[in-house]
């Protein structure tokens, strides 16, 4: 016993001797959970002379499972391979195996993945005549797996929804969905736990089977359960009782995938009798960070208020940075990669960057990239390698250069025209017998007999068509923002109402930002010369080392880790909180709760940084510093003084970084700051917030027409164009809702534009 106790802090040793009936361990971050979980199972084998086989232990990755069984193995030999470890799933499909025949399906299941089932819930939509466009495969998908969390089976779903339109559509797949899993003999990734709870409830012996073999239960990260994990775990444990669950309820950041934080604060509840053990002392942290997080966490309302110390050293204070813009903000990030890589012998795998949405991370990656940084991203595709973005970019580059046949056929069908397989490879065919382009076939489909493609894809040749006149015309944001919108690909997201989409959209946002700066930089730009720089940004040729490089993530994809340094950008108003959680306040405190394991997850240095203004989403915006980082104690910050000088010195002039990656100097030297706030001062142009912060408002912008008064413009006057200089107006005539301007430009000749984009100054 005292070998699997030494080493071990008073409350840890507590913990692992507490093996009789329920156990609430409310384990803070980098208090040592792994190590009580595993010395108490190997505890209740060696001290307590428990089988292996009567002990199941729960975690949420097969990383977790995996490292703790090694752990447990090297104290107690062989007698680990005996226990029951593994995911939700995992154990769940160990049951399954055995007794799915209680339910109708054989034992030789299949579990379809992502790709099956969206072949599935296609032949669905088709045999029931749903409109595929206005019930995407993903949005049903979506909305069936919400009702599986919430343990709703297709009758009680219909019930539940009933008067509601769209969802009582929804329901009629779901049920004929789950008919064609059975008729397929295959169950999707919901519909382990939930099939395996109806076996246990419908099934007395097999419940007594399982509830006796099981004698003792552990649940790693339980404030990450939904109702279903919940049910299984409380199902498991109900005959001896003995159900050890860890986990912290300031960690809880998972809501948005079914998580339930009330599975945590009514452990006590729940399970009567129920011990209570806080791991309070934290051996990843240096002081000083600690207190930062403390001083962040005491604002949430907290069931199991507890403070994290540690005896670590003090360390150096956190350091704030508000920067110019992302631009800056991403320089300021990289130039400390340099000095402590440089001046403390660090490796890049020793830096992480975490961000709100996966949308910020463009402007990192591209200094990362021209500084030569190897860098990793972990939870997300690079900015570029996106489908969304390859997509869009596959759009201008068939506008550009219609004999891209890879091009065409990436986005042929996004959004969906009813353009097979078999229609493309005979597409295909007939291109390469007649040594013409994809395109031109498709453009002349009646003559090669193809009279079903045409009848599809008219509206897609009329667009593309219309948008190659007016390719230099208008502004290369400008064009995005009309292919995106008459090509329908932003309503389709829209409609998939998912998560998933809705991040789509948000870094379809950030892509007008790339199109912005790229005006800005380059005032006689072209789309052919944009194309080429999006290419070679995209390039990236060198390696990327797994084992030393810069390590980019979300704060979600954080969670569980930690490194010695660590830098939170994006610290706005608007960006984190965002301004879904402004005003909802089981919303906000999850962000804080956020905001909290982002701090946590630094050893040594922890860097936090905001923006004067950042353009996100297409748009500039002007926001005060995060709530957040107001939260802790100025005494806690190194850099909180530089941020309260009344004017702010322009700190690119010797800099190696800044704007050389961007010629805006102009924009920046104006700036002033009150002394006690972060807002801009009212001489500065500043907008509320972000322009776009749903995915419906950013719809909107694309169909929105602008007002202005067309009676400015007049035959002979003389105006300016940001990028065909100055010019004289021939005519104006209306055309739709908008007008259509003639101009005779003084060095580039004739141009005809519309009003509402062409944004003409009067000379």
């Amino acid at each position: 016993m005292q070998d699997l106790i030494e080493g071990l802090n008073d409350r840890q040793k507590e913990a692992v001797i507490s093996t009789e009936g329920p156990c609430l361990v409310i384990a803070g971050a980098g208090s040592g959970k792994t190590k009580v979980l595993t010395h108490k199972i190997a505890y209740l084998i060696s001290e307590k002379y428990v089988k292996p086989w009567n002990i199941i232990a729960i975690t949420f990755t097969n990383k977790a499972a995996n490292e703790m069984k090694e752990r447990i193995q090297k104290i107690i030999g062989d007698a680990a391979n005996d226990l029951w470890m593994g995911t939700f799933h995992s154990i769940c499909v160990k049951i399954l195996r055995k007794y799915i025949d209680r339910i109708g399906f054989d034992h030789s299941f299949l579990i379809f993945d992502t790709s099956d089932q969206k072949t599935l819930i296609k032949e669905c939509l088709k045999d029931l005549k749903v409109d595929d466009k206005l019930f995407t495969d993903r949005a049903v998908l979506s909305e069936i797996s919400n009702g599986k969390n919430e343990m709703l089976e297709p009758k009680d779903y219909k019930i539940k929804y009933a008067g509601d339109f769209r969802r009582e559509t929804i329901g009629n797949i779901y049920e004929l969905y789950q008919q064609r899993l059975k008729e397929n003999n295959a169950l999707d990734f919901d519909d382990i736990i939930n099939y395996t709870i109806k076996i246990l409830t419908e099934n007395p012996d097999v419940l007594e089977y399982y509830t006796e073999k099981f004698k003792y239960v552990l649940v790693d990260e339980y404030q990450d359960t939904n109702k279903a994990q919940f049910m299984l775990v409380s199902i498991l444990a109900s005959k001896y009782g003995n159900i050890t669950v860890v986990g912290d309820n300031d960690q809880g950041i998972y809501s948005f995938r079914g998580a339930d934080i009330t599975n945590i604060l009514n452990f006590e509840k729940d399970f009567p009798g129920t011990k209570i053990i806080k791991l309070e002392q934290n051996y990843r942290c240096t002081g000083n960070i600690l207190k930062a997080a403390n001083a962040v966490i005491k604002h949430n309302e907290n069931k199991y208020e507890k403070k994290l110390w540690t005896a670590n050293d003090e360390g150096e204070l956190p350091s704030i940075y508000q920067s110019e813009d992302e631009y800056d903000e991403a320089s300021y990030v990289v130039k400390q990669i340099n000095h402590l890589k440089t001046e403390e012998y660090y490796k890049y795998s020793d830096f992480v960057v975490l961000y709100r949405m996966n949308s910020q991370s463009r402007a990192i990656e591209d200094i990362l990239r021209r500084e030569d940084i190897p860098y990793k991203i972990v939870g997300g595709l690079k900015f570029y390698e996106r489908k969304e973005i390859k997509d869009i970019i596959a759009y201008l580059r068939l506008i550009y250069n219609t004999s891209d046949n890879i091009s065409l056929k990436r986005i042929i069908n996004e959004p969906k025209r009813g353009i097979g397989k078999t229609s493309l490879d005979n597409i295909q065919q007939i291109s390469e017998q007649n040594g013409i382009s994809m395109y031109e076939v498709i453009k002349n489909a009646e003559q090669f007999g193809l009279n079903r493609v045409k009848a599809n894809a008219d509206d897609f040749i009329n667009l593309i068509e219309e948008l190659r006149t007016k390719q230099n015309e208008l502004s290369i944001s400008e064009l995005i923002k009309e292919t995106l919108n008459k090509s329908g690909y932003t309503k389709a997201l829209e409609l998939e109402n998912s998560v998933e989409a809705e991040s789509r959209i948000q870094n379809l946002e950030e892509f007008l930002t790339v199109a912005i700066e790229f005006e800005e930089e380059f005032a006689d730009n072209t789309l052919g010369e944009f194309l080429e720089n999006i290419t070679l940004s995209s390039d990236i040729d060198n390696v990327e080392d797994a084992e030393n490089s810069v390590t980019l993530m979300t704060l979600h994809s954080a969670k569980g880790l930690e490194f010695p340094t660590v830098f939170l950008v994006g610290l706005e108003e608007g960006i984190f909180p965002g301004y879904k959680s402004i005003g909802e306040e089981n919303a906000l405190q999850e962000e804080r709760r956020l905001f909290y394991v982002g701090i946590t997850r630094a050893k040594e240095h922890l860097f936090l940084t905001c923006a004067k203004r950042r353009t996100i989403f297409g748009s500039t915006s002007y926001n005060a510093i995060s709530r957040f980082v107001k939260e802790i104690p100025e005494e806690l910050l190194n850099g909180y003084d530089e941020m309260q000088k009344e004017k702010v010195e322009d700190k690119f002039e010797n800099s190696d970084y800044g704007w050389k990656y961007g010629n805006r100097e102009s924009k920046v030297k104006t700036y002033t700051f009150e002394t006690n706030s972060y807002e801009v001062k009212k001489q500065v142009p500043a907008t509320a917030g972000f322009q776009y912060r749903t995915a419906e408002s950013f719809l909107s912008s694309l169909n929105k027409k602008d007002s202005f008064d067309i009676s400015k413009y007049q035959e002979g006057q003389r105006v300016y164009h940001k990028k065909f200089g100055e010019g004289t107006i021939n005519k104006v005539e209306e055309e739709g809702e908008d007008y259509k301007i003639d101009i005779n430009f003084d060095k580039v000749g004739h141009k005809r534009l519309m009003a509402k984009f062409a944004g003409l100054e009067i000379i």
